[in-house]
């Protein structure tokens, strides 16, 4: 079929990014006041952060610049960044219950592994702990290439990808001395750019490429599922994307190996990637909410101080009750593809 360029705001470049201020949004007043309020209430009640709902949490101050932080990521940029939180104020501890908070007042917080992580703490395990913990990959062999968690956990670069989630949200604890840098592409962009470059690999994104998950599947869950890399449902693009995936089905045995001209096709994706994207640096207490059906995310290699102060970030995994419909299909990872569905994350193993 005949691909058309996509438009609208959800279709933006880097370098117009760079020149826009308005993705970044400033706490309202009245919000720090009312974070404080909402937590005294957890802690003094003993509430696990983990169980806390909104109604337990009440911001309702917050209720109106929530909701244009929810609009903007669904039918907006997909990108927004909150600023000015008070990190400095509060342990890790007490960060964590606050950052629940203020999330579960945008969406459902989802499993991010097999191992019942709601919260993830994404800082270089390897320095701290000698290994990276928890990694539903298992031990891998000494040569096997790193799982996307185990990639995540370290503090080495992150090539562009998607999270099995309609938002991630990333609270900034503590920067790195150096580096770990955030970087951001808009995924319709890439779309129009391989549109005009090379029409007949952007037709191959849309065929199924097979994925592996990593053994994160549970309860009949296949080892092995296929998607595109780019769909459309009613006018709404998707692109669901991690090389990493991909590549880790190749290896497995009786999986169909991808075409040289897929292959290609993912090559000029990357390429296009680095060439669209936007590179932002964490400062303490900026929240990154991204989209990702319009977004990749990746982040530059970094160095920490020392233990004491190193790189420190919190992430939710968030279903969104205002996310698009997805296309027949993506139930293979998503569960549903329902608009506004609970969905995404990694299903939890019944026992």
């Amino acid at each position: 079929m005949a691909r058309q360029k996509l438009s609208g705001p959800w279709v933006w470049q880097g370098k117009d990014l760079g020149s826009a201020a308005d993705w970044a949004k400033p706490l309202p007043k009245a919000a720090l006041p009312e974070l404080e309020r909402a937590f005294g209430g957890v802690q003094a009640r003993g509430l696990a952060w983990a169980e806390v709902p909104p109604a337990d949490f009440p911001l309702p101050a917050l209720e109106e610049f929530l909701g244009e932080v929810a609009d903007e990521l669904e039918h907006g940029r997909g990108l927004v960044k909150i600023t000015g939180l008070p990190v400095d104020r509060y342990s890790d501890a007490e960060l964590k219950a606050i950052y629940w908070g203020l999330g579960v007042h945008l969406g459902v917080p989802r499993f991010q592994n097999a191992y019942g992580e709601i919260m993830g703490e994404i800082r270089d395990e390897i320095r701290r702990y000698g290994q990276v913990t928890g990694d539903s990959s298992g031990q891998p062999k000494p040569d096997a290439p790193l799982s996307s968690r185990a990639r995540t956990r370290t503090n080495g670069p992150l090539r562009f990808h998607t999270d099995r989630v309609d938002v991630v949200s990333l609270l900034c604890v503590r920067p790195a001395k150096q580096g770990g840098i955030s970087k951001v592409v808009n995924t319709p962009a890439i779309h129009n750019a391989m549109l005009e470059r090379r029409p007949d690999l952007l037709d191959l994104l849309f065929q199924d490429y097979p994925r592996s998950r990593q053994g994160e599947e549970a309860n009949g869950e296949s080892q092995i599922y296929t998607l595109p890399v780019f769909a459309m449902r009613d006018g709404k693009f998707t692109s669901q994307y991690s090389r990493t995936f991909v590549e880790a089905a190749q290896r497995l045995p009786g999986v169909p190996k991808i075409t040289p001209a897929q292959d290609e096709a993912l090559d000029l994706l990357a390429e296009l990637a680095e060439e669209l994207a936007f590179q932002m640096a964490f400062e303490p207490g900026d929240i990154q909410l991204l989209n990702n059906h319009v977004t990749y995310h990746g982040r530059t290699a970094y160095a920490d101080a020392d233990m004491a102060h190193d790189r420190l970030l919190l992430r939710l995994w968030l279903s969104m009750p205002n996310s698009r419909a997805l296309p027949a299909g993506f139930e293979a990872l998503w569960g549903t593809i329902q608009p506004g569905a609970l969905r995404g994350g990694i299903r939890q193993a019944v026992a």
